[in-house]
């Protein structure tokens, strides 16, 4: 064996055909350390062997039989070359399916013995049945007696095959001979540890070497289990290090001392329309009290499904604006509020020209539409109104200091827009945007402003200590006097005639409907698990066909430019209008609209498919409908019925909020399966630490250590490199 370095080429160490290339290319693998970092997904028991009749769906397994069948096609719209068998045991026949692997037909024959391993999918209640997808197979010459008797037998060296994540022209197997290769190098001896040693006793964690070779190469269960335990907590440790040192250096700039006047606070307070709730109060008592301190405030605003953050920020930015230094009411202090779409941006600001229409403030609007302030020279009805301004002139406004309170987009970090005193930053549904943004902001001012970041999207606690290390945490868990809980209903397919009929009554009594869908076209015919979920188009069509002829429907979905063109063009921006001024009757949408929208009159929710979302994005979803006084409903269209999915979606009946159901999804369905965990940019072993709340406070503790006494890392040249890499915006959607 060559000399193999942990820095070399893979295609330098070892033969690669162009498909292997491709494919390692494809799974980001270039170097030998990369594969070596490329870990098992599972380890399979291979000695269990399944009959056919016994098999269910999702499940893994491994059976023996005869081919029969055999055949190579494409798939009808993508053109995706496959090849299809039948193997049959003395218990029954499956389907199988290689995609992208015609080559398999040439491989195998009719007639010929052969082991199966893979997954299980499809449904045997379901027209296609059950069948196995992408199985490894082995050709064999007799069909084994019992477990003892196969070529998947595990051996006396390893408790388990390691199971690998695969891409097209790539196995499983060629990971795990092509890792043993390397270990045998020597490449192990000439990998640095970068975990200090000290962390590693504190919590029994295995070095380096020994945690390689424990998850390629378990001799037993425990082996790889601690294995995954130590590489969990490394990337957590390293999130955490690169989250307190960014942390530790924004508080060392110098920012804005919010003197706040708590009799002009309660004043402001109490020309809401509504009462505020204790959780509100304690929410604005702690970000005020952090304003008033002499480092940049760095907070996290978690709440509910209405909750009334948007109240919290109008008075946190009331506090800011009128903070005042001695024989001057107002100081031109100026905050920035920042919005993932424009259409809460403009719901935002019509909010704010409500709160602040008794006081001589300037808010103004800024998107990629146009430009508002509040408020107009021109007064109606004795009231103030908003108008539309140039941009040059709102610009020169915030420039000046005239403009109070600027909200909109991403139009805001641009280079153009400058502030005189920006000293607060609030970033609504924090998770749509990275630190990035929040860096380009910070430098719009020479004095740092606080930041104040806000989501009503409910985040596990494990989660959100790893990706908001930086930021302290406050929730909102009440919910306003007088609002009416969301009655939620799991309904399956022989009830929605009835559901519909109770549509029918809402509809009639001048309230409006949600409609989500998982898909917006027509899916391909050739995947046939895509033919049970609904597209947004297909489904605005039946409707309307079938069920609600005399009402208008409209579609809004993620592929719709964001505004009209010509006014034959229907946009997201113009569906919207139609929608809040109620020229629509039904939106059939995807869950683009689970952030944001606010349209009081719109009572019910339906969710077609509600299998294939997260529990927290279910919630989201049903918080749409919870924006008035009137009861709303939610019905939950499942198209399953297995007992694992039909309680998980209970949940969303019994949880008590947001933040119990995120618990709970993280639980029921792992941390693998969130929705939305690859752009966290944490890898799956990563996730599994989700789950462990000690092991994230764990990598906190320590982090925050090692950052208090060595901001820099200069004792830590390894430990740096490795907390660079975190540097990149962990944020999810």
């Amino acid at each position: 064996m060559k000399n193999i370095e942990p820095k070399n080429n893979i295609g330098d160490c070892f033969r690669l055909l162009p498909m292997q290339k491709k494919a390692l290319e494809r799974l980001g693998i270039k170097t030998v350390e990369d594969l070596l970092f490329h870990f098992p997904v599972r380890y399979s028991d291979i000695s269990k062997i399944y009959k056919i009749c016994d098999l269910v769906e999702d499940q893994l397994a491994t059976v023996y039989g005869r081919i029969g069948k055999i055949k190579i096609r494409k798939s009808f719209r993508t053109k995706i070359p496959m090849a299809e068998a039948i193997i049959e045991d003395s218990t029954g026949k499956l389907k199988i399916i290689w995609f992208h692997q015609a080559y398999i037909a040439k491989m195998v024959h009719e007639g010929s013995l052969v082991g199966l391993q893979g997954k299980i999918s499809g449904s045997k209640t379901s027209k296609a049945g059950l069948y196995m997808s992408n199985p490894e197979i082995e050709k064999t010459k007799d069909l084994p007696i019992d477990a003892n008797n196969t070529l998947f037998t595990k051996t006396s060296e390893i408790f388990g095959m390691p199971i690998y994540p695969e891409s097209r022209g790539i196995t499983s197997r060629w990971f795990y001979h092509t890792i043993q290769k390397i270990f045998t190098s020597g490449a192990l001896d000439k990998i640095t540890d970068s975990i200090p040693e000290d962390i590693l006793k504190k919590y029994n964690l295995p070095s380096l070497k020994t945690a390689l070779i424990w998850i390629h190469s378990p001799k037993k269960e425990s082996d790889a289990r601690v294995a995954r335990k130590r590489f969990a907590f490394e990337e957590i440790f390293y999130i955490q290090l690169s989250r307190q040192q960014s942390k530790k250096e924004y508080n060392k700039r110098a920012s804005f001392c919010i003197d706040i006047d708590k009799n002009k606070l309660e004043q402001f307070i109490t020309r809401f329309s509504f009462e505020l709730t204790e959780s509100q109060r304690q929410a604005i008592n702690v970000i005020t009290d952090d304003m008033g301190k002499d480092k940049p405030m760095l907070r996290l605003l978690e709440g509910d499904v209405g909750s009334g953050k948007t109240a919290v920020a109008a008075t946190v930015s009331f506090a800011v604006i009128s903070s005042r230094k001695k024989n001057a009411q107002y100081e031109n202090l100026q905050v920035a509020y920042m919005a993932p779409t424009e259409v809460l941006a403009k719901q935002l600001f019509e909010s704010f020209a409500q709160y602040f229409a008794h006081l001589p403030i300037q808010i103004g609007l800024v998107t990629g539409t146009g430009c508002k302030k509040f408020p107009s020279k021109i007064i109606t009805d004795s009231k103030k109104t908003t108008t539309s301004i140039s941009r040059a002139q709102l610009l020169k406004w915030v420039a000046n200091g005239e403009t109070n309170i600027l909200i909109g987009t991403h139009s805001l970090i641009q280079k153009i827009v400058t502030f005189k005193n920006l000293a607060c930053v609030i970033v609504d549904e924090q998770h749509r945007f990275g630190t990035e943004q929040r860096a380009k902001l910070a430098q719009k001012s020479e004095v740092s402003p606080h930041f104040l970041s806000m989501t009503a999207t409910p985040i596990p606690r494990t989660l959100a200590l790893t990706i908001y290390g930086d930021l302290d945490l406050t929730l909102l868990d009440k919910m306003p006097l007088g609002r009416k809980p969301v009655i939620t209903e799991i309904v399956l397919p022989n009830a929605r005639e009835e559901i519909y009929k109770k549509i029918h009554k809402e509809l009639e009594r001048g309230k409006q409907v949600y409609i989500i869908c998982p898909r917006i076209d027509e899916p391909d015919p050739d995947k046939e698990q895509a033919l049970l979920v609904k597209s947004v188009k297909e489904e605005a069509e039946r409707l309307k066909r079938n069920v609600f002829q005399k009402y208008t429907i409209g579609i809004l979905h993620g592929k719709m430019p964001p505004r009209s063109i010509t006014p034959s063009i229907e946009s997201k921006e113009s569906i919207m209008r139609a929608f809040a001024n109620h020229e629509i009757d039904i939106l059939v949408a995807t869950s683009m609209i689970e952030v944001g929208i606010n349209i009081p009159n719109a009572t019910i929710i339906v969710i077609e498919g509600a299998e294939r979302f997260g529990l927290a994005q279910l919630h989201q979803l049903r918080g749409r409908v919870l924006r008035s006084t009137d009861q709303a409903y939610c019905y939950i269209f499942a198209d399953t019925k297995t007992q694992k999915t039909l309680a998980r979606l209970k949940a969303l009946k019994t949880a008590k909020n947001g933040f119990e159901l995120a618990e709970l999804d993280l639980m029921l369905r792992g941390a693998g399966e969130l929705v939305g965990k690859k752009q966290w940019g944490i890898s799956d072993i990563g996730m599994e630490a989700i789950k462990n709340i000690k092991m994230v406070e764990a990598a906190q503790t320590e982090a925050k250590k090692i950052i208090e006494k060595d901001s820099d890392l200069k004792k830590y040249p390894f430990l740096k490199k490795q907390a660079k890499k975190f540097t990149i915006p962990l944020h999810f959607e």
